[in-house]
């Protein structure tokens, strides 16, 4: 009798239960799908935010430009601001600021093709894109081999220059890219080749290319031309706190137990 009770009174308790579930489910999602809402949000935040960051590119080549026009004509009429207009001329291609052209080499590299059958489950997925360290190896070995300016996918790379990889998208200056990623140097192609051939994790790329078909195309180009850099010049660093004016206090050295032991 008593398990009989107990299931007749659990019965209604649990449909009880899984109705006001189902009516706090309906009434989140408003009738619609919450992960396709999940997606779709996210989908239309990048979007915006890659509007915005265009938006704000083309200002800012606008600034830059009415900055270099002002610069010229200042520079006509008052004979300091033409010595610092030379002093910088002089130093603008060392720091990426000037276009460089002539010979080099143009680098692609590229993720796998998707795997059909047994091999889908048995080869990690990671093993089947380019990753961060694959960019960053041919970068430094170019660099390694004397370049003289290096661009990727078409941005010129300077001493400040971020590389940052999201799953296998690029996000270089605030525009995120897709492969195949193309990195172009200007140098001598041979000492750049070599510089490839002799870089020991560009060589690791290269077994992994053989192993699981990841794409890597090296060619010459008897003119190739790395634009000038045209993002911020503006060094962003980290910064101490000043000192809290409320709220919970820092924490101070703990003081010992008594007996002087410790947990």
């Amino acid at each position: 009798m008593r398990r009989t009770t107990g299931w007749r009174v659990g019965v209604p308790v649990v449909a009880a239960l899984a109705g006001l579930l189902f009516a706090t489910s309906a009434t989140t999602a408003h009738g619609a799908d919450l992960r396709v809402i999940g997606r779709s949000d996210l989908a239309d935040l990048v979007a915006r935010m890659q509007r915005t960051v265009n938006g704000e590119t083309k200002k800012l080549a606008a600034l830059q430009q009415r900055v270099r026009d002002l610069t010229d004509q200042a520079a006509r009429t008052d004979g300091r601001v033409a010595q610092l207009r030379t002093a910088a001329d002089e130093l603008a291609g060392s720091v990426g600021l000037r276009p460089e052209t002539g010979p080099g080499l143009i680098v692609t590299l590229d993720d796998a093709p998707p795997l059909r059958g047994a091999a889908a489950n048995a080869v990690p997925p990671d093993y089947l894109v380019v990753h961060q360290q694959d960019i960053q190896a041919v970068v430094n070995a170019l660099w390694a081999g004397g370049a003289r300016a290096i661009s990727l996918q078409g941005k010129r790379l300077v001493a400040t220059s971020a590389v940052r990889c999201v799953g296998n998208t690029l996000l270089l200056e605030g525009v995120v890219y897709s492969p195949p990623y193309v990195i172009a140097a200007v140098g001598d192609p041979d000492r750049l080749r070599a510089a490839l051939d002799a870089d020991p994790n560009v060589t690791i790329y290269r077994q992994y290319v053989a192993a699981y078909h990841l794409g890597y195309q090296v060619r010459t180009a008897q003119h190739l031309t790395v634009p000038a850099y045209d993002g911020s010049l503006t060094l962003v660093h980290a910064a101490v706190l000043p000192p809290q004016t409320g709220g919970q206090p820092p924490r101070t050295p703990a003081a010992p137990l008594a007996g002087g032991s410790s947990p």
